[in-house]
C-alpha cells in the first residue's frame, strides 16, 4: 500500500489536541476514529454553546489534522479519511465565521474546504464544501459566484445520486441566493423543488452528518425570509413559529437565532406584546450561548423596540441592553 509519513501522539489525541513529538508514528482505523469522535463534538459544542468556544477547539483539531497529513505514516485509505475530515473540519471553520468573523477571512476556511474535499475524491463531501460556500459568496454579495456553485453542486449531487436530504440542502442554498438577489420567483421554484424532496426524505437510508439538520424547519425558515423579502412580515411570521416549533432540544443556539428574527418580524408586523414575549424568551435561555450574529439581532430589536414606546418594548430594550452589557466581557452572546 501507499504510505505516507506523519507524526501523532496518541495521547494528547484522544484529549482533543493530538499534537505529535515522535515521527513515524503509524496511525491507523482507531486514531481515525478519535478524530471523528472530536469533529462530532464540535457539531454539538456549536448547536449548544456558538461558534466561539467550538472555534477554538476546531484551531487545535485543525493544527494535529495538518500535522498528521505532513509528516506522518499511514495507508492511502487511510490519508483519504483524514483529507474527508480536513475538509469537514473546514467547512466547520468557514460557518463560525459565517456567525461573526470578517466575511473574508470565513471564505478563506471555505475554500481549504472545497481543495480538501476535491482531494478525497468525494462527490458529497464536496457539496458540503459547497454550501457553506454559498451562504459566505452570498454574504459577501457576490451572487453570480454563489448561483454558479449551486449548480455545480446539484450536478455533483447528480453525478452521485444524491438522496433528497442532500438535494434538499441545495434547494435551501439556491432559495438563499434568490433571496439575496430579489429574484422572488426563483425563490418560489427552489422552495418547491425543496418540498418535493422533503416528501422523499423517508426513503434516505444514508444520510451524510453534515445534511441531517435539513428538514421542514428550515424549508419554513426560507419561506418566511422570501415573505420579509417581499415586504410581508404579517406573511412571514406563521412560517417563522412553525420553523422554531420544528428545532430540537440539542439547537439552543439555532432555537435563540429563530426565535430572534421571529421577535424582530412581529415588532415589524406591529405586534409589540408578543415580539417583546419572544424576545423575553431568547434572554431567558441565551445565558451560555456564544454567537456575534444573536447579539446583532437583540441589538437591532432593541433599538426597534426604543422606537416603538410602550412600557413592554421599552422594557424589553433595557433588558437587551443590560443583558449585552453584562455578557460583554465574557464573550457570551
Amino acid at each position: 500500500m501507499k504510505r505516507r509519513t506523519f507524526v501523532v501522539d496518541a495521547g494528547a489525541l484522544a484529549a482533543g489536541t493530538a499534537l505529535a513529538t515522535e515521527r513515524g508514528h503509524r496511525i491507523g482505523a482507531r486514531d481515525v476514529d478519535q478524530f471523528r469522535t472530536q469533529l462530532s463534538s464540535l457539531y454539538r459544542t456549536d448547536h449548544t454553546a456558538g461558534s466561539a468556544p467550538a472555534q477554538t477547539r476546531a484551531d487545535r483539531m485543525e493544527s494535529a489534522l495538518t500535522r498528521v497529513l505532513s509528516t506522518g505514516t499511514y495507508t492511502t485509505r487511510v490519508g483519504r479519511d483524514l483529507h474527508a475530515m480536513l475538509s469537514e473540519l473546514y467547512s466547520l471553520q468557514a460557518w463560525f465565521g459565517y456567525d461573526g468573523a470578517p466575511v473574508e477571512k470565513a471564505r478563506r476556511s471555505a475554500v481549504e474546504a472545497l481543495t480538501s474535499a476535491q482531494l478525497t475524491g468525494d462527490p458529497l463531501l464536496h457539496v458540503s464544501a459547497l454550501e457553506t460556500f454559498i451562504l459566505l459568496s452570498v454574504k459577501a454579495d457576490r451572487a453570480w459566484e454563489a448561483a454558479s456553485a449551486v449548480e455545480y453542486a446539484y450536478s455533483l449531487a447528480d453525478a452521485a445520486h444524491a438522496g433528497a436530504t442532500v438535494r434538499l440542502v441545495i434547494a435551501l442554498r439556491e432559495a438563499n441566493v434568490a433571496t439575496h438577489t430579489g429574484d422572488l420567483a426563483a425563490v418560489r421554484r427552489a422552495l418547491s423543488r425543496g418540498v418535493s424532496y422533503l416528501g422523499r426524505m423517508d426513503c434516505d437510508t444514508d444520510v451524510p452528518g453534515w445534511a441531517r439538520f435539513a428538514g421542514v424547519g428550515e424549508v419554513d425558515y426560507a419561506t418566511a425570509s422570501m415573505y420579509l423579502r417581499a415586504r410581508q412580515p404579517q406573511r412571514a411570521v406563521p412560517f417563522l413559529r412553525s420553523a422554531v416549533s420544528e428545532l430540537g432540544s440539542g439547537y439552543s443556539r439555532n432555537t435563540a437565532w429563530y426565535r430572534a428574527k421571529l421577535a424582530g418580524v412581529l415588532l415589524q408586523a406591529g405586534e409589540d406584546e408578543e415580539a417583546c414575549a419572544e424576545m423575553g424568551a431568547v434572554l431567558d435561555t441565551c445565558d451560555g450561548i456564544t454567537s456575534n450574529r444573536l447579539a446583532r439581532r437583540m441589538r437591532t430589536f432593541a433599538h426597534q423596540a426604543e422606537r416603538v414606546r410602550t412600557p413592554a418594548a421599552r422594557d424589553c430594550a433595557e433588558r437587551i441592553h443590560e443583558t449585552v452589557a453584562t455578557t460583554a466581557g465574557s464573550g457570551k452572546v
